[in-house]
């Protein structure tokens, strides 16, 4: 009888967990539809259900957010971990990084606001805080990577690698705000040129030709 309740009890797990993750692909999609401020009801609509289903399965919009947030998350992660490994060369890796980031949101941009925003009625909460945690520590692995290639220590690493997602993410915030926003190469080469500026003089040994 125990193992019996145990498969029953684990069949349910999964019937949830699938159901959580149509319940998101179906935010994602009805965020695209009505923009980042899309309701429970247009939610739920585009779920083929009902509220009342939604919250059977997330206590509450915020917890729907979060649930977007780390599926965003973890697609931009990979994003990035693959543009990561298509060079050895320190610069081209901090240009592949910014250009991956930026398109990315440039693909979807109105999930990128609805993922940036906080859910009605908490208003200092900051969700991307854990995307930019995520992201950070990837950009820490990619500045400690070209510190240890140049010999150097990399205790600077982290503060480095978050202040780059800083730079980027703020440039990035202000660049889908502009009612004219310049092409992505162009603010991708922008950004490599601010960010490599710092970095080089510590990650490169001698010549410049290593940093191309």
């Amino acid at each position: 009888m125990p193992q019996r309740r145990d498969r029953r009890d684990s069949r349910w797990d999964e019937h949830r967990r699938a159901r959580r993750e149509q319940l998101v692909a179906a935010t994602v999609a009805a965020v695209g539809e009505h923009g980042p401020g899309v309701g429970m009801e247009e939610i739920a609509a585009a779920a083929g259900t009902s509220k009342t289903v939604v919250y059977r399965h997330f206590a509450d919009r915020g917890e729907l957010h979060l649930a977007v947030c780390t599926q965003v998350a973890g697609q931009l992660l990979e994003a990035l971990r693959t543009a990561m490994t298509s060079t050895e060369k320190p610069r081209q890796m901090v240009a592949a990084a910014i250009d991956t980031y930026l398109a990315f949101i440039e693909a979807d941009p109105e999930l990128y606001r609805f993922v940036v925003h906080a859910p009605a009625g908490d208003p200092g909460a900051d969700p991307i805080a854990g995307l930019s945690e995520l992201v950070g520590a990837q950009a820490t692995a990619l500045v400690a990577l070209a510190l240890e290639g140049a010999g150097r220590p990399t205790a600077a690493a982290e503060p480095w690698g978050h202040g780059l997602v800083g730079l980027v993410r703020s440039a990035a915030d202000r660049w889908l705000s502009s009612p004219e926003p310049m092409p992505r190469g162009e603010l991708t080469a922008h950004l490599t040129d601010l960010a490599w500026a710092g970095l080089s003089g510590v990650v490169t040994r001698t010549t410049n030709e290593e940093t191309r």
